[in-house]
């Protein structure tokens, strides 16, 4: 029994030793091209992916506005599985867009994809005044050349729409088989989630839905499952839990909000533009959702956060969070932005997860000093067991990145897919400024997930459990 706990404590250093050591090759893929004077340049934040067959999707915010959106989404796609890419940006969306579009700015990139009508699809918001005024969808059918915006919904002169999402049914059992879902919140009327439905690869868009109860939050990720319901996990309005609602119906109709954990969150240093409650969501081949999110409850006094993950099959019942062991409770370091894939053709113990995340090695650094770096781990039996983190990217200082109005910014997201055997992240990262300009550029590694991996590190009880109440604020969250 020493032995084994011996081994566990030596794993775990070396684990920790490696995260900030090891070394993966990563490349760029796009930069941002714009120069108007009005916003920060080069900057590109906040990607999304999607991947199907061997062709993979990436869209990101180009030239990042201090008070909220870009210059346009921009993307870039691999049809040989992340190898090789092509990068543009999208038409006719903002009026940096070529040709130019309706919206002063955009934001909050989203990629899916319709297999029943072979159409890609990048989800975002259009931006006036700083403000979403609609969620609009641009379509390809090959994931290189792009339409005009179709919109999805307007605001109008009382709504501020945020934080979008989307997905489409993709599973041929389904009886709702080319759905395609697009999930958002009104920030002016308390944060309140809308879903609209598509049925014809998003030609058009249904009228805006919401759940029974009309309650709000921010966050929302729907997902298709395979008998043709959608689970839409979220966080509630204040980023004090995870809650959850769904339809039985084809998006017909929606259910009422319910809970499915606390979110206990140490705020991240350094001003930077961290959510600890927006969680990274997605589903495996037999429909179990697997749900991951910034938390500090296995953290002695709250002291920084783990990644956290709870998993349903059903969407009415929610494991307990387990914590998914980077490294031991008592280190320093703090993990948020999770960017989370699983491996849709494995399911169950076999599933594979490949989950990207940024970190500090120490929680409590300053603006000055804070070291921000990108990592990943990975599971190959359903977050059972986890590789050994390593690192892909940082560090990065702090000033190196985009200056928002809620502190410096590589994303309130990022993203993971798997092609084959790897899984394949797209983050924000940066070097030093260079003629007055950032350096903060759109980047992907591939990252084997193979059996020939060791996996010491098993989840298991942790000491510490913190499920504090949920503290009372007095305005809801509004992140453009």
């Amino acid at each position: 029994m020493r032995k084994s706990l011996f081994l566990i404590f030596l794993v775990a250093l070396v684990a920790l030793t490696s995260a900030v050591a090891s070394a993966v090759d990563v490349v760029l893929i796009s930069e941002d091209p714009y120069t108007n004077a009005s916003s920060q340049h080069q900057t590109q934040v906040e990607p999304d992916t999607f991947a199907w067959g061997n062709t993979i999707v990436s869209a990101f915010q180009s030239g990042r506005f201090y008070d909220g959106g870009a210059s346009n989404i921009c993307w870039a796609t691999s049809t040989d599985g992340g190898v090789t890419w092509t990068d543009g940006c999208l038409p006719s969306l903002t009026t940096y867009s070529t040709p130019p579009g309706p919206y002063q700015r955009a934001s909050d990139p989203v990629v899916g994809y319709d297999a029943e009508h072979g159409v890609w699809m990048i989800n975002s918001l259009g931006i006036e005044n700083a403000i979403g005024v609609a969620v609009v969808v641009s379509r390809s059918t090959d994931g290189l050349n792009w339409s005009a915006p179709v919109v999805v919904s307007n605001a109008g002169i009382f709504g501020f729409y945020d934080k979008n999402w989307m997905t489409c049914d993709n599973w041929v059992t389904s009886p709702f088989y080319g759905n395609c879902y697009v999930e958002w919140d009104d920030a002016f009327a308390l944060n309140k989630f809308y879903m609209s439905t598509s049925t014809d690869g998003g030609v058009t868009w249904g009228p805006k839905k919401g759940p029974s109860n009309l309650l709000g939050g921010l966050g929302g990720q729907p997902l298709a499952m395979p008998n043709g319901g959608v689970i839409v996990p979220a966080a509630n309005l204040f980023g004090t839990q995870m809650l959850w609602f769904g339809s039985r119906d084809g998006g017909q109709s929606w259910s009422r909000t319910r809970t499915i954990s606390n979110i206990n969150s140490h705020t991240v240093a350094g001003n930077l533009r961290a959510s600890t409650f927006l969680g990274s969501a997605e589903i495996d081949a037999s429909g179990k959702i697997y749900l991951v999110w910034p938390d500090c409850r296995f953290r002695s006094g709250c002291s920084s956060n783990d990644l956290v993950m709870s998993t349903t099959t059903n969407g009415s019942t929610w494991t307990s969070p387990v914590r998914i062991p980077i490294d031991p409770t008592n280190s320093t370091v703090d993990h948020f932005i999770p960017g989370l894939a699983v491996d849709r053709t494995t399911s169950g113990s076999s599933a594979r997860l490949g989950l990207t995340y940024y970190y500090y090695p120490n929680a409590s650094c300053t603006t000055s000093t804070c070291q921000l770096y990108v990592g990943f781990t990975s599971s190959m039996d359903g977050g059972v067991s986890w590789s050994v983190a390593e690192t892909v990217a940082g560090p990065m200082q702090l000033s190196w990145i985009a200056d928002t109005s809620q502190g410096r910014m590589v994303g309130d997201y990022i993203s993971t897919s798997f092609v084959g055997d790897n899984a394949i992240p797209v983050f924000a990262n940066a070097f030093a400024p260079s003629g007055g300009l950032f350096q903060e550029h759109s980047y992907t590694a591939l990252l084997p997930v193979t059996a020939d991996q060791e996996y010491p590190l098993v989840v298991a009880d942790d000491p510490v459990y913190y499920d504090y109440p949920d503290p009372i604020l007095l305005t809801p969250i509004t992140r453009p």
